[in-house]
């Protein structure tokens, strides 16, 4: 009963997947993709992306964390692979999954479930070009517009050498619009004959009993549930492990969070506002759970410099703190 972070591009980043980690009951991570096309990547992009890889693949409380990458070109991503993997990943995960207009415009992410036969070229040619002992892993959704080939997609990933599938149970179309369709699950695993990991719209426990009973799948992968509740996982387990439902972490501890959000990308800063923009991008996700992240926001969402967002975070707590005594 594993619970995996799911990777998502411009949100899960090294600096996320430290923080979510942190809280526990996540089991591993996976990388944003690192885009493919035409070149053998410098080791500066792999770092970039995948900074772990300097860590011995694991965030800061020692989750393992697995590479992505993404691309069309069967033979660049076999070598872009095997340099990843010679870097110190120690799982290549595949990309067929990414709604992006702009990815797939370029052929790569969703837009090749209409390929089941490159699906089979990619997947080959990085099994063959990486050390036996690293598994080659993959994740798609259930079409690009349909369904007519989802089954062809997961036989051709499944037959050309993958250890795992991961599937989204939604078409590119449907992007991430309710409902995920479950029932799916079922008929893939029975055309392929290795583990597959449950995905999509998991906010809840009772989304995650439901998802389990329904797919029964021992892994599910979690993407914005996680995002805004970040100690789901953390519930998850306490519910497997005791019976006991937990609600979320009260707003004390979530500030205690956004606060290591801020130190850690103030370290990472690319621009003056990046730990601003990381900050704000996370309470806007809060707002599902936390009715106070609506307040946070609003007082926040004017501002531009780190003084300032620090100051405002050191009122919250000191008014939460209050609140709560």
């Amino acid at each position: 009963m594993k619970i995996v972070l799911a990777p998502m591009e411009g949100l899960v980043d090294e600096v996320m997947r430290e923080v979510l980690t942190d809280i526990g009951g996540i089991d591993w991570c996976v990388t944003e993709f690192i885009r493919v096309s035409n070149s053998l990547l410098p080791t500066k992009t792999f770092h970039r992306l995948a900074p772990e890889l300097l860590s011995q693949s694991q965030t800061r409380s020692g989750t393992p964390v697995r590479l992505q990458l993404l691309g069309s070109d069967p033979a660049w991503l076999a070598e872009n692979a095997l340099r990843a993997a010679q870097l110190g990943a120690p799982v290549i995960d595949l990309n067929f999954g990414c709604p992006a207009p702009t990815v797939n415009r370029h052929r790569g992410g969703a837009v090749l479930l209409k390929e089941p036969d490159t699906l089979f070229e990619i997947v080959s040619a990085v099994r063959a070009a990486v050390p036996a002992d690293i598994p080659v892993t993959a994740k798609m959704r259930l079409g690009y517009e349909d369904t007519s080939l989802t089954l062809d997609c997961a036989r051709a990933i499944n037959q050309a050498g993958a250890a795992e599938l991961t599937v989204h149970a939604r078409t590119k179309v449907e992007g991430y619009k309710p409902p995920a369709h479950w029932e799916w699950f079922a008929r893939i695993k029975d055309v392929i004959d290795i583990p597959l990991i449950a995905n999509g719209e998991v906010w809840t426990l009772e989304d995650y009993c439901q998802i389990r009973d329904v797919s029964q799948c021992d892994i599910v992968m979690i993407g914005r549930g996680l995002i805004a509740s970040p100690d789901f996982a953390r519930r998850i387990k306490h519910l497997q492990t005791t019976g006991e439902i937990l609600p979320p972490a009260p707003w004390p501890e979530v500030l205690a969070w956004l606060a290591d959000m801020f130190d850690r990308c103030q370290l990472h800063a690319r621009e003056s506002n990046y730990a601003v923009s990381r900050v704000k991008q996370w309470l806007n996700q809060l707002k599902r759970t936390y009715s106070e992240a609506h307040g946070f926001f609003n007082e926040i969402k004017s501002m531009r410099e780190p003084e300032a967002l620090l100051g405002a975070l050191n009122r919250e707590k000191s008014r939460t703190k209050c609140f709560y005594e």
